[in-house]
């Protein structure tokens, strides 16, 4: 597994996007509409790990999860889970893959993201 996205929710996506690329030298990799749920900015810096962004109502501001590419959600999980992993979201689809959610022993959420290939 390595760190593939900070995954971070925000009040103005004009103004973190700018923040983050005038400020933090990120380009904006890829964006994604949500309609009424939201807007996503994928931020790429150096490195292979980005910072998704993301405005919408459905959350808190802050902080929401840091993100683990793995191969096979599904085995991933089931792996975790037999090491004791907490599992707050089974497997769901994405625009690009599949997702499930577990929590370390402090409630951070930790996001486990399957890329189609």
């Amino acid at each position: 597994m390595k760190v593939k996205y900070v995954t971070m929710i925000v009040k103005n996506m004009e103004e973190s996007v700018a923040f983050y690329s005038e400020v933090m030298d990120f380009k904006a990799d890829s964006v994604y509409d949500l309609k009424s749920r939201g807007r996503i900015t994928l931020m790429k810096g150096e490195g292979d790990a980005m910072l998704e962004i993301i405005q919408s109502d459905e959350f808190a501001v802050g902080l929401y999860s840091v993100g683990m590419e793995v191969d096979d959600v599904s085995s991933s999980l089931k792996e975790l889970e037999s090491k004791g992993a907490k599992i707050t979201m089974e497997p769901q689809p994405t625009t690009d893959g599949y997702c499930a959610f577990i929590e370390d022993p402090n409630g951070v959420r930790i996001a486990l993201v399957q890329h189609n290939k």
